[in-house]
């Protein structure tokens, strides 16, 4: 796994359930070091527990568990969550797992044994699902991404100051005009917004953005 990889994944939090201690402690051991918070279960249940109270970004969870086996689990999860990002990790390739897995609507199923390889392909894909999640498209070519707060057009990359980012997404948001009152609102809040600031902001936002991407309506604000 690449730095690169390393990087995207560390903000996130992930819940592993495994009833198998051994297995379970190779793998924690490994995701610890790649997210920010792994929460660990030892059956499905307590899996469950863990999901409602801290919300994981990624559940990975073994097939065969007691209490509550993975693919119960995963259809709770889906009672109340359908976007949630679920991995099941399983000794089983039948065709009644598969139909199952696919109304589950899986991110990925991992066919033990478990390997670095096979793990790192199945976080992959979890961070591409993340990425197409955060990415807004500007203009063709031009995305905005809500989780980094950067634009992204090919490989360049565009580092949003809080205010320009919070502009951005209240355009996206809103798809329309963008009053100078509801500007001063949501990115001064309590300061006071002169027309200099604004300008200023605009000036450099606009730099990070193909021309005629932001559109001033004189009088009265911005829309994209």
């Amino acid at each position: 796994m690449d730095e690169k990889m390393l990087k995207k994944l560390s903000p996130y939090r992930v819940l592993y359930a495994e009833d198998d201690a051994g297995v379970r402690k190779n793998v924690y051991e490994l995701l610890c070091l790649l997210f920010k918070e792994v929460y660990l279960a030892t059956d499905g249940e307590e899996a469950y527990e863990l999901f409602v109270k801290h919300k994981p970004d990624l559940i990975i969870t073994d097939i065969k568990m007691p209490q509550l086996s993975g693919i119960d689990l995963a259809k709770k999860i889906r009672e109340s969550d359908n976007k949630a990002h679920i991995i099941i990790i399983t000794a089983y390739t039948e065709v009644d797992f598969m139909l199952e897995a696919i109304e589950l609507s899986l991110l990925r199923y991992i066919v033990k044994p478990i390997t670095e390889p096979k793990l790192f392909d199945a976080l992959e894909k979890f961070l591409q699902a993340k990425e197409k999640a955060h990415l807004q498209e500007l203009a063709p070519d031009w995305y905005y991404d809500s989780m980094q707060k950067i634009i992204t057009h090919h490989s360049e990359l565009y580092e949003l100051t809080k205010k320009e980012a919070k502009l951005i997404e209240l355009l996206l948001e809103k798809d329309s005009i963008i009053t100078y009152e509801e500007i001063e609102q949501n990115l001064w809040e309590s300061e006071y917004m002169s027309l200099n600031a604004l300008r200023l902001m605009i000036k450099n936002l606009r730099k990070k953005l193909p021309e005629g991407t932001l559109k001033n309506i004189q009088g009265i604000g911005y829309k994209l």
